[in-house]
């Protein structure tokens, strides 16, 4: 701790022991600093707000919704410091006055471009703030340019997104009606193309893979006629089964001779068969010839209609029969074109290779320019709906809540601010010259430091003795010097002084 102390007692002794130098070098120092900082023009700074509404229940409902507005509207705050803009505002304002060449309209952009921020304010609010600080032009005319430049900005943003979203619309439309057009150039060509293909091969029609589906589809539907076909022949079979055991004629009660006792006869044997008696049982064969006998009798007699009516039931069994014999012919034909078809289209395969490849090329050729055709048609009349909606009722509406104001006081630079920074350094780069240069130096401010540097034991030190004269003159420095920093602190605070007033003179 006595070293720390003892270091510091030695950087002040150095430093005061070069004290009118560091003092020149303040007093160098703070002119040229406070002379630059009087040369920086002040900068005026104009404030716009814009409230953006965008819920409308329409646009919402044929798609320009708040989602979509609002990537519109972001694309227009991105795009509105554009050099496109921005040269509208330099030619559109004094700024203008002084480009005579595209090198100075280049440069006039890129301060403009620093000049002027564009900040979003949650969803629906923006702010526009516009800067002017040149040095050509009086504090008046920067702050009038500061306002004028805030309210170009404001006239682009609604022109960008109402006139400018209408003219783009319409480009659009524009574009996607030439680009259907020459769809649909295509789409014929391609269209005659495909029935050209079709009337020569009509077995190939859709290519490889669409003969490959109906190849398949027609033998799953040739399987599933087969298998109708097997259910109705069987259907036929006990058909023709129930007739084989159905007498033609019923008996009727109090009726006699041979027809009805062959009637008789045969409805017994009906009658053993269905309780599961096989042929070669001895009732049904002992039944059998007695059918065969009453027959013979009844044939002899030549009353083959006498004793009995026709039977009912086997009027109706020979009505299935014949519906069902039609119903066999029928699957019977469908089964037959069936493998005819799949037969054909083998043979056609078969017969040339190359052209299912070409079927299929065309077929899908067409089918991408037919969906490409309707995604355009669909594109271009959404498209002409937005814009007939935007036309009649704009689904954005702007509102501006506050107006460009024109600055009073200037926005930069804080005077001062900079007057104290400039008097901070001047006062520090005096102080640090001369303790720099007392470590440049040989001398010793302390019998400390000499002990050290030499590493012998130091006996005492002799006082610095002033004579009368001597201390008059020291004195006499001193006030010199005091008048030297109390000068150089008058002058700051003057300037100070002089900025407030200039400040409120202005406001």
């Amino acid at each position: 701790m006595n070293q720390l102390l003892e270091e510091l007692r030695a950087g002040l002794w150095a430093v005061w022991n070069r004290r009118w130098l560091a003092l020149g070098i303040a007093w160098v120092v703070c002119l040229l600093g406070w002379l630059a900082v009087a040369l920086i023009p002040n900068s005026y700074e104009s404030e716009a707000r814009i409230f953006v509404q965008l819920d409308d229940v329409l646009a919402e409902q044929i798609g320009i919704g708040a989602n979509a507005r609002e990537r519109d509207i972001d694309r227009i705050r991105q795009t509105l410091v554009s050099s496109v803009n921005l040269e509208k505002v330099v030619r559109s304002t004094r700024i203008g006055d002084t480009v005579s060449s595209p090198t100075d309209m280049e440069r006039a952009i890129a301060r403009l471009e620093d000049d002027i921020k564009v900040v979003s304010e949650g969803e629906n609010i923006f702010e526009i703030s516009a800067t002017s600080g040149r040095s050509e032009l009086s504090d008046a005319e920067n702050a009038e340019l500061a306002h004028t430049i805030a309210q170009r900005m404001i006239d682009i943003f609604r022109e960008e997104n109402l006139g400018g979203a209408r003219g783009e619309m319409s480009d659009s439309i524009e574009f996607l009606n030439q680009q259907l057009a020459a769809r649909e150039a295509e789409l014929s060509t391609a269209e005659e193309r495909r029935l050209a293909f079709e009337a020569q091969y009509p077995d190939l029609i859709g290519g490889a893979q669409t003969i490959a589906s109906q190849m398949s589809a027609t033998r799953a539907e040739l399987r599933s006629v087969e298998s109708d076909l097997a259910a109705a022949q069987s259907a036929m079979a006990a058909i023709e089964g129930q007739l084989a055991s159905t007498p033609r004629s019923i008996i009727v009660p109090g009726s006699g001779g041979p027809q009805a006792s062959l009637a008789q006869a045969e409805s017994n044997l009906a009658a053993m068969r269905a309780r599961g008696l096989t042929d070669e049982h001895p009732d049904v064969v002992a039944a059998q010839r007695t059918v065969a006998s009453l027959r013979e009798r009844a044939s002899a007699s030549g009353a083959s209609g006498g004793g009995g009516m026709p039977n009912p039931a086997y009027t109706s069994l020979q009505s299935m029969r014949v519906e069902r014999q039609s119903n066999v012919m029928s699957l019977q034909s469908r089964a037959a074109a069936l493998r005819a078809e799949i037969a054909s289209i083998n043979a056609s395969q078969a017969r040339e290779p190359g052209v299912a490849a070409e079927a299929q090329r065309i077929s899908r050729d067409y089918e991408v320019l037919r969906e490409q055709y309707d995604e355009l048609l669909q594109d271009r009349e959404e498209l002409r709906l937005r814009g007939q909606v935007e036309s009649e009722r704009s689904a954005v509406q702007f509102e501006v809540v506050d107006p460009p104001t024109t600055p009073r006081v200037p926005a930069a630079p804080n005077r001062a601010l900079l007057l104290f920074g400039v008097l901070v350094l001047g006062l520090g780069g005096g102080v640090g010259t001369g303790f720099a240069l007392s470590k440049l130096g040989s001398t010793f401010a302390t019998a400390g430091q000499l002990e050290r540097t030499f590493g012998l034991p130091v006996i005492g030190t002799i006082t610095h003795t002033f004579t009368e004269a001597g201390r008059d003159l020291r004195r006499k420095r001193f006030k010199y010097f005091a008048a030297g920093v109390g000068g150089l602190g008058v002058l700051f605070v003057v300037l100070v002084g002089v900025e407030f007033v200039q400040r409120s003179t202005m406001a």
